[in-house]
């Protein structure tokens, strides 16, 4: 008894080409992503020295500014009058350096004006580096 009728049976095939993409696609991103240790075509070993490294540090100026207004520039205390006055006090503690860091430590009470008037007076001064000193909170 043939039930399937006049119906012919396929084989099954099996295609290669898309297995060859997916091959070349992996083989791609692995060669893209590999990195690749280049050797040296000559051994050089370099001489040695024991001197060391003179780091050219850059001369900072400490201004502190309490909660009460009072200015303190490089240890010496200084009254303040006008922003002029306070560039000038400036330029004197930068000295000959040609481009000191001035380093504003500002009480955290301070008023705001206060902060202002040694920016201010060190732009005036033409010192154009200024940075904030700051502490880590207590565990």
């Amino acid at each position: 008894m043939n039930l399937r009728g006049a119906r012919t049976r396929d084989d099954p095939e099996i295609n290669f080409i898309p297995l060859i993409d997916v091959l070349l696609v992996i083989l791609i991103f692995l060669m893209v992503t590999t990195t690749y240790q280049r050797v040296a075509e000559l051994q050089i070993t370099l001489p040695e020295a024991d001197a060391e490294q003179v780091k050219q540090r850059v001369k900072e100026i400490n201004v502190g500014v309490d909660s009460q207004g009072h200015y303190v520039i490089d240890k010496v205390v200084f009254n303040f009058t006008t922003v002029p006055v306070l560039a000038e006090a400036l330029r004197r503690a930068a000295g000959d350096e040609k481009e000191p860091v001035v380093v504003i430590n500002a009480d955290a009470n301070a008023t705001h004006q206060s902060v202002i008037n040694v920016m201010e007076a060190a732009r005036v001064a033409g010192l154009i580096h200024i940075t904030f000193a700051t502490q880590s909170p207590s565990k």
